[in-house]
């Protein structure tokens, strides 16, 4: 039985059909972020931005209806892993979405879990930002300095060459961060 704050069995289990169990609640787990992610930016293009209304109906704060929806919109559908959760989808939503794809690759092979990924992520941007501080480059962010056209991304792990053309949505006047 579910509940809003529970989960209990009807009945005695067998290790199976808890392991079902298990394996459901973990599927609808990882999956919310991502529907409800979806259902924001559905409702915000069509209705435009409902993101108080949307706090009311589901219960979730408005920061974390911001966040769910700028994850959904860095990812298309089919560049989701299933076998990752949202939270490392999330860890990734600001990068260009080649090196997003090459991080994911690297998390499922690995089997990293969000917190040493979110480790990894800041030992190669502080050994970027090291070598670009030691050529005299800019250390604000991915991006290399370069001339015409989107900028070139290298990713500091295996020294792939990009151009980063992702675009992040556009503040609200009201401050609110992401």
């Amino acid at each position: 039985m579910l509940t809003e704050t529970s989960w209990s069995p009807r009945r005695q289990l067998t290790l199976t059909e808890w392991m079902r169990q298990g394996r459901s609640l973990g599927s609808v787990a990882r999956a919310c972020g991502w529907w409800i992610g979806d259902w924001i930016r559905y409702g915000n293009a069509k209705y435009g931005e409902k993101y108080e209304a949307a706090a009311q109906i589901t219960g979730y704060d408005i920061q974390s209806l911001m966040n769910m929806a700028y994850v959904s919109s860095r990812f298309e559908i089919s560049r989701r892993r299933e076998k990752l959760s949202f939270s490392h989808h999330g860890e990734l939503a600001a990068l260009p979405a080649d090196a997003q794809d090459l991080w994911l690759d690297r998390v499922e092979q690995e089997g990293l879990s969000v917190h040493a990924l979110r480790a990894q992520l800041k030992r190669s941007a502080a050994r970027l930002g090291s070598a670009r501080s030691r050529a005299g480059a800019d250390v604000r962010g991915l991006e290399t300095n370069h001339s015409g056209g989107d900028p070139e991304v290298v990713c500091p792990e295996c020294g792939h060459h990009f151009r980063a053309h992702a675009k992040q949505p556009a503040r609200k006047a009201s401050g609110r961060r992401r």
